[in-house]
């Protein structure tokens, strides 16, 4: 007989507690193998593509697209023996038997954290025993109304959407096939008349067209970007200083090196540079390479460069870093920019290349704008902002020239950082941008 099992959102990253499921990439009927790729989630980290730790035919989608899940919490189910040659499946699952979580163990990032969840029973099934979450056994479709009392027949959305207009499933009666409750069935409860079978919910587009507003749920990179930048400013005391320098001999190196064998193919930009120069300095300047450590009272002092590069991407800002970059070639930076800034674009950075950053640049000035007031990535101390680079008149030797000019802030955490100590840093940063060659002297 069939062997059902339920596939649970795993913990992806240390410390989340949910994602948004993004998209399925498998549905009803479908056969799958052990670690095929089922579903994209949004964490609070990243977008994550979750394989599944066995082959089976999936049954059904327990959540959809645009949901938010617990941690723990079964999204999807399996028949894990669709022929039918393994033995059946007990109806209470032993005393000693381990949590289902534990067969899943060797996919990375699964936790042991338990989760029952109750769900509606799929027509023609009823739920599985509350002792053996894992196998659901097929029943008569007479089991709708299960021990405990009746259960409404309605989706995920439709459950949501109850909750938020103070609708009691259990007091209506399902229109659609089967007796499932739609979205109509619950607007026509809230408004207390029948709902036309036509009319479109401003509650699923978020869209009122009497106030000419738009909701959008906070969830996901949004929702944790806001908690992080909240807890940063209100937790490290923010000072920022600023620089404006004449870029002129950089962007003509620049030219230089694209023009030379070495550097054939590899995109060289500003913020390559920036990135260089903050290596160097922080080498000079440890202390803008360190951090504030609450709990130990304790300043802890880096011996190498996770540089955090700050990214715009569709579903807000990431910060992925460049490992040691401190240990880099310009060439290597330049290549490993590329890399780092195209697969954030795409949606795809890792929660893993989001962690343990050292000091961070964000370039404010591919929008065009001059500068701006960073706040402090947590963890860490310091944050470099890069302006635009703008054609502006400028005194070279007495006279006025037309030179390539651009604006540096510095954001850093006066409780490690002193004004001298961020004075200095921001100047020797200015000081190879405004001419490369002074590298050569650290």
């Amino acid at each position: 007989m069939p062997e059902y099992k339920q596939f649970p959102l795993a913990d992806t990253a240390e410390g989340l507690t949910e994602a948004d499921i993004i998209a399925w990439q498998v549905k009803p009927g479908d056969t799958v193998t052990v670690n095929q790729i089922v579903v994209e989630v949004e964490t609070a980290k990243a977008a994550v593509e979750l394989p599944i730790p066995w082959a089976g035919v999936i049954t059904e989608l327990l959540v959809e697209p645009g949901q938010t899940v617990e941690v723990g919490a079964p999204i999807l189910t399996i028949d894990v023996d669709p022929g039918g040659k393994a033995a059946p499946a007990p109806t209470a699952a032993p005393a000693a038997e381990e949590p289902a979580e534990e067969e899943m163990k060797p996919l990375v990032g699964y936790g042991s954290k338990a989760v029952v969840t109750q769900r509606r029973a799929r027509k023609g099934a009823a739920p599985a025993p509350a002792s053996a979450p894992v196998a659901v056994a097929p029943e008569p479709a007479s089991a709708s109304k299960p021990k405990g009392g009746y259960v409404p027949l309605a989706k995920p959305p439709v459950r949501k959407l109850a909750k938020d207009l103070g609708v009691d499933l259990h007091a209506l009666t399902g229109t659609a096939d089967g007796g499932v409750i739609t979205r109509d069935d619950v607007q026509a409860a809230a408004n207390g008349s029948a709902a036309p079978a036509a009319a479109v919910s401003t509650v699923d587009s978020g869209y009122d067209p009497a106030t000419r507003e738009r909701r959008v749920p906070i969830k996901g990179v949004r929702k944790a970007t806001a908690a992080a930048m909240v807890q940063s400013a209100y937790t490290a005391p923010h000072v920022t200083e600023f620089l404006t320098i004449d870029v002129t001999p950089m962007m003509e190196f620049r030219e230089k090196l694209k023009k030379s064998r070495e550097f054939a193919g590899v995109k060289v930009t500003p913020l390559t540079f920036a990135a260089k120069a903050v290596c160097l300095a922080a080498k000079r300047t440890p202390d803008v390479n360190a951090v504030w450590d609450e709990a130990a009272q304790e300043i802890v002092y880096k011996d190498y460069v996770h540089l955090g590069i700050a990214a715009a991407t569709p579903r807000g800002l990431v910060v992925p870093k460049v490992r040691d970059a401190d240990s880099m070639s310009l060439k290597e930076l330049a290549i490993a920019l590329t890399e780092l800034t195209d697969v954030a674009r795409e949606g795809k950075t890792t929660p893993a290349a989001m962690l343990g950053g050292t000091i961070t640049i964000t370039n404010v000035g591919v929008f065009g704008v001059d500068t701006g007031t960073p706040i402090i990535n947590p963890g860490e101390s310091a944050i470099l902002c890069l302006g635009a680079i703008k054609d502006t008149p400028w005194v070279v030797d007495g006279e006025i020239k037309v030179r390539k000019v651009l604006q540096l802030s510095l954001s850093f955490d006066h409780r490690v950082v002193d004004g001298q100590q961020g004075s200095e840093f921001l100047a020797d940063v200015g000081a190879l941008l405004a001419d490369p060659a002074v590298a050569i002297t650290y």
